[in-house]
Parts: structure tokens; sequence; C-alpha cells
């Protein structure tokens, strides 16, 4: 990839890196014979759209507005899913989803009736209250967890019209984690299967990770498959579409020190920009910077918002950082562009596609009207 041709801030989505995912994604699904949808949530660039309909067909969503984006450029219904509906947003979301999941059997009796004769399938979240996420801000299954039904509020019968259960317990996790996880659940909701169509295993699930054990995954399913063969099994992940297939590419305004550290002074935000480094938190790799060496020149990152805690410490370069350098932030195509705000008003990052056949293709430029527009 030729950065000089790109425009500073972009994030670069790489076709060819993009196409790679989506032959493996596609891999398992027609090798253990489920159906594995989008996540809107980690990634929506609409304009590669038309790639990933090669590969795959359908998409998930979580409000009205990521349901639209399913039926006009996916070019399908939704899978929804929302901790909560309004009345003013679920007659929308109604006319773009085939199968919609309520997170309460609140919610479900109050919005159940509405689908009736609207050829939409409905279930309920579950919560099977197994913890296999170490960070509680990404941890579904937290003690007090607002988000779907425990075994004890159910009865011996699901309620009339639940064709489906949907359990989202992963994050970024391995068919190790689903398998502990699918413990638990038939544990807990396996009487309820005979009563049901299908079963949303829910994201999280890494795949296309280096060392993901795609073969267990694909065993596991399959074994699923056949101990439940009525079950139409769905997986969601999010990350794993675009996992290490792009960069968000930057440029060093200026270098301060002070107290004997040195920060460059960039042109994207962590906080508007990257938010998951801060939130996670987790340090994010650089291209051609490492940890700090002693006797390497060693520098934190700076954000260019006013937030006094947008920087992260600490690389190593092989050479001092020039004004004008270029840093390269690696696998900055999930949750970034989904997550950004325009905080400060500071210059959103254009997006753009590198293409398999080696251009840089801009898709989209921000300015002054973006940010005006936000702010009514």
């Amino acid at each position: 990839m030729d950065y000089s041709k790109i425009p500073s801030p972009c994030y670069v989505l790489d076709e060819g890196l993009l196409r790679r995912n989506l032959e493996l994604i596609r891999s398992v699904q027609e090798r253990s014979g489920v159906e594995i949808i989008l996540a809107f949530k980690a990634f929506a660039m609409w304009r590669v759209f038309p790639i990933i309909r090669e590969y795959i067909r359908h998409s998930t969503a979580s409000s009205l507005a990521e349901a639209r984006l399913a039926f006009e450029e996916m070019g399908s219904p939704a899978h929804s899913y929302a901790p909560a509906y309004s009345d003013s947003e679920f007659g929308g979301i109604m006319q773009c989803s085939s199968h919609i999941t309520f997170n309460s059997l609140s919610q479900f009796s109050r919005f159940y009736p509405q689908t009736i004769g609207k050829n939409i399938s409905c279930g309920l979240r579950i919560n099977p209250e197994f913890q296999s996420v170490g960070v509680d801000l990404y941890n579904p299954c937290t003690p007090g967890s607002r988000l779907g039904v425990t075994a004890d509020l159910l009865d011996e019968k699901l309620p009339e019209g639940v064709e489906g259960l949907h359990f989202h317990t992963l994050c970024e996790s391995s068919s190790y984690d689903l398998e502990a996880t699918l413990r638990v659940v038939e544990e807990k909701f396996a009487k309820f299967f005979p009563h049901i169509k299908w079963l949303n295993m829910g994201g999280g699930h890494l795949m296309t990770r280096n060392d993901y054990d795609v073969e267990h995954l694909v065993s596991l399913l399959k074994a699923f498959k056949a101990k439940y063969p009525h079950l139409h099994i769905i997986l969601e992940p999010g990350s794993a579409f675009v996992w290490q297939t792009g960069v968000l590419v930057s440029t060093v305004l200026d270098i301060v020190e002070n107290g004997g550290i040195k920060t460059a002074m960039l042109d994207v935000s962590f906080s508007c920009h990257m938010p998951d480094c801060l939130e996670m938190p987790y340090k994010p790799a650089i291209r051609n910077a490492f940890d700090p060496v002693p006797g390497k020149p060693v520098y934190r990152m700076g954000g260019n918002s006013c937030l006094s805690g947008d920087f992260y410490a600490s690389w190593s370069f092989d050479k001092e950082l020039q004004v004008e350098d270029r840093i390269v932030f690696e696998d900055m195509i999930h949750y970034t562009m989904v997550k950004t705000t325009m905080f400060n008003g500071v210059t959103h990052p254009s997006i753009g596609i590198w293409t398999k056949d080696e251009r840089f293709q801009l898709i989209r430029r921000f300015g002054y009207e973006d940010y005006k527009s936000r702010m009514s």
C-alpha cells in the first residue's frame, strides 16, 4: 500500500484482505451447515456491501437505522435485536426485518402482537449467566446484566409466538469459549429447543484471527447441528469480517516534550477516532514501531482533541520522528468508523479502499458541513 497516495487522516480498507476473511467465513458456513451474518455494530461501511454479498447475504441490526441499512443496502431484511424498542420506531423496524429478537418478556408481550401476520419470526434473547469475557464493559453476563432473559424467569414453556432463542456472551473469543458457553446454554435452555425453529449464537466469534481454531469451530457446530437437526443455527460476528483488513493513516503535526516524555501530536484522536483503545483499553499496533527499547527513540502518541487523556503510550521507532511523518495504526476497521464522534469538531478521517488491483479509491471525505449538521 502506497501511503503517499492516501490523504491524512484516513481509514483505508484493503479489499484483498477483506475478501480473504470473507472466503474463510463462507467456508465455515458451508462446511458447518450454519448461517453466518454480518453485525453492523462492528462494521457498517455500506459501500462494500456489494463485495460482502458475494459471500454472505444477511446482516443483523440493533436499531431502526441499522435495519434500514440492511434492507436498503444489503438488499435483505435484517435480523433485528435491540435492548429496548420504542413505539415510534417499532413499525419501521418491522418493515425492514425478517427476524426480531426481544430483550425481555415485557417487551415481547408489548410488541409481539404487532408482528402477527407480517412474516416476521420472533425470538427472545436469553442470558445463560456464564461469563467468558474478562472486561466488564464488554461482558453481557455480568451480575445484574440488563441484557437477556435468565432461565429462572421462564416457565416450563416459552410464550406463544417465540420461534427462536438468541444468546450473545462472547467478545473476540475462541471456539473453546463458545463450547463452554454451549454447555451452559444446553443445561439451562435445551428443554425449550423442541419448541423453537432457530438458535442465534450471537457474535464475538473471532474466526479470522490467526490463532483461532477454525476446525474445532466447524466440528463443534456440526456436532450441535447433528444433536438438534431441526434448529437453524445463526452466528453473527462483527469483528471477524474485517479483522486486520485495514489501517488508520495519520500524520505527525508536532512533537512536544514535557518531563522527559516526548509526544507525537497527530491529526487523529484516540477519543474520537479510536475509542476502543481507551475503553477496552488496548494498545494498538503501529506499523514500523515496537514496544519501548532502551537506546531507541520513544514517543507517546497524542490525539488532536482537547481531552487531557487523548493519548496512548509508548512506542519506539528506529529513528527520531519528524513533523509530516506518517503514523499508520494497524487493524482500525472494526469498531472504529461505527463509534467515531466529532467531539471538538476535529477533522474526521476520510474513508477509502485499497482495491484488489492496487489502487486507492476515496469513498468519503468529511468537512465542516458534516459537523455543523450534527450540531443542528
